[in-house]
């Protein structure tokens, strides 16, 4: 059975990028909230522990602190920032609390050898690493030593190498600590003991096992949305049970252009799979009709595609499982720490469960995986690199981005309007450089002279952004040449817009969707 790593999640940020850490480092990682994680400590393999930062103090009322017995569990424990504070505070250390804050790049100077810095830092070395945090640990607890300091942080890293504890003031997940990668893959190889040997080929056949063991001779029904995600699902489920699945492709007139098309020759062609092509885009349209909220227009879809759903399991003569791609991503911020913001994030369809009536059980053999490694999954499973490669597609399609009302006339426009950015993307050889780009119909309207005419039209916003998994994004650079182009393209071919914008924000982690 696969080695794991639990992370213990305290509302960082980015403690995504811890688990990402981990598996590129060639260990299975799994996150959950602190408040869950003592049931966590009973699952097989855990080979340690790391606890995360946080937004939190340590001084505050009901502080969020890790399980005791986490301590009494014999695996490695690794705290970062937050994560320290709470560790160093229970095992009887002291945190000085809102004196010293310290925010961004700092160096450290290592103060003794320990398999944590083997092979990267050495002792009387200095190396950058990256400051957040409002506390910070002043004594450290009986049996630890300080083998690492800063000039704002005196403790920075703490170790117990008799217990494999360790903590750091700083994060190591990062890329502004650029040794941080590697000092993570010394605490999962050289302190925790992992091979390193977990690989999407090890994955495909214990998912393949998971679900013939899940389903044995029942029924299973997919959700085809079109993307990468239930694609790639529909697949490894059809190579685990082979006609027992059957996929519904439910067209509900909110995708792009030719994509619905691309979906039924691949799956009816390309690979022989069962597949029931739905047209229902008056059934979704008539929902979405005067429905402006993003998240009512997210609820209406998943309930929606629901319906079409239960009711094409009874033409079948019925089915005991639900196939769907949610990814760890959706897993993760659907359940975050404290009922956070973030819990708000995801309330696609994939992630909220199914109505009791429907007597069915999920299977969603990817929501161990972050979306890059879904397209190594992919590739082991031979899916088309093209297909792969496509930019992310949200379930509910251009719905989300058109804010305001769903109309035919709006979806029409921004139809042609995204086919041509694509196109232009394409012909530039950008496509591949770019994680996702897509345009979006504003609920704006202006005034607009176009030739001799006053024109009263929509305003187009350009959206493209790199990324490797999703959880975070950086907007992409296009030169101004490029852009006026495609404007210019947009704007004489696309009756109804006449002014275009692209919008140059970055996100930090959680959903890189418009709305």
């Amino acid at each position: 059975m696969t080695d794991r790593i639990l992370i213990v999640d305290f509302g960082s940020q980015v403690t995504q990028l811890i688990a990402r850490r981990v598996r590129e480092a060639g260990v299975y990682s799994e996150i959950v909230p602190y408040e869950k994680a003592e049931d966590a400590l009973n699952k097989p393999n855990l080979k340690a522990i790391i606890l995360s930062g946080g937004p939190g103090s340590v001084f505050e009322e009901n502080a969020a602190l890790p399980p005791a017995a986490i301590f009494s569990k014999g695996v490695p424990i690794l705290g970062i920032c937050y994560g320290e504070q709470a560790m160093a505070q229970m095992l009887g250390g002291q945190v000085e609390g809102g004196h010293h804050r310290e925010f961004g790049r700092s160096d450290v100077e290592v103060l003794k050898s320990s398999p944590l810095f083997e092979g990267v830092w050495e002792v009387g070395g200095r190396y950058p690493v990256w400051m957040s945090h409002g506390d910070r640990v002043t004594v450290p607890p009986e049996g630890f030593e300080t083998i690492a300091r800063a000039p704002g942080s005196p403790i920075s890293v703490i170790a117990d190498e008799t217990r494999k504890i360790y903590g750091t003031q700083f994060h190591l997940e990062v890329a502004h600590t650029p040794d941080g990668a590697k000092l993570i893959s010394n605490f999962v190889h050289r302190i925790a003991g992992c091979p390193g040997d977990w690989s999407m080929a090890a994955f495909k056949e214990a998912a393949i096992e998971r679900i013939r063991a899940k389903v044995g001779k029942e029924r299973v029904i997919c959700g085809l949305s079109g993307g990468v995600d239930s694609s790639v699902a529909a697949v490894l489920i059809h190579e685990a049970i082979g006609d027992q699945l059957t996929c519904i492709f439910v067209d509900h007139g909110l995708m792009r252009e030719g994509e619905a098309e691309e979906v039924v020759s691949l799956f009816r062609g390309a690979y022989n799979v069962p597949l029931v092509h739905v047209e229902a885009s008056d059934m979704f349209l008539s929902g979405l009709a005067g429905v402006s909220d993003p998240e009512q227009k997210r609820k209406t879809i998943g309930r929606l595609f629901i319906e079409v759903f239960e009711a094409e399991a009874k033409t079948l003569g019925g089915a005991a499982f639900l196939a769907q791609g949610t990814l760890y991503p959706d897993v993760i911020e659907s359940v975050s720490y404290s009922g956070g913001p973030s819990v708000t994030i995801k309330s696609h369809h994939n992630v909220g469960g199914l109505p009791e009536r429907m007597n069915m059980q999920l299977v969603e053999p990817l929501r161990e995986l972050f979306k890059d490694e879904v397209r190594a999954l992919g590739r082991e499973l031979g899916l088309p690199e093209h297909f792969i490669r496509r930019h992310p597609f949200p379930g509910p399609g251009l719905a989300i981005r058109i804010p305001g009302e769903i109309t035919r006339e709006k979806l029409k426009i921004l139809r042609q309007a995204d086919t041509i950015y694509l196109d232009e993307i394409r012909k530039a050889g950008l496509y591949d450089d770019i994680w996702q780009a897509f345009a979006v119909l504003l609920p704006v309207q202006t005034v607009g002279v176009m030739g001799d005419a006053r024109t009263y039209d929509y305003v187009c916003g350009l959206r493209a952004v790199t990324s490797v998994d999703g959880m975070t994004a950086e907007a992409f650079a296009f030169d101004h040449q490029f852009l006026a182009g495609v404007a210019t393209r947009i704007i004489n071919e696309v009756r109804g817009i006449n002014r275009v914008v692209y919008d140059v924000t970055s996100k930090p982690p959680g959903t890189i969707e418009w709305e």
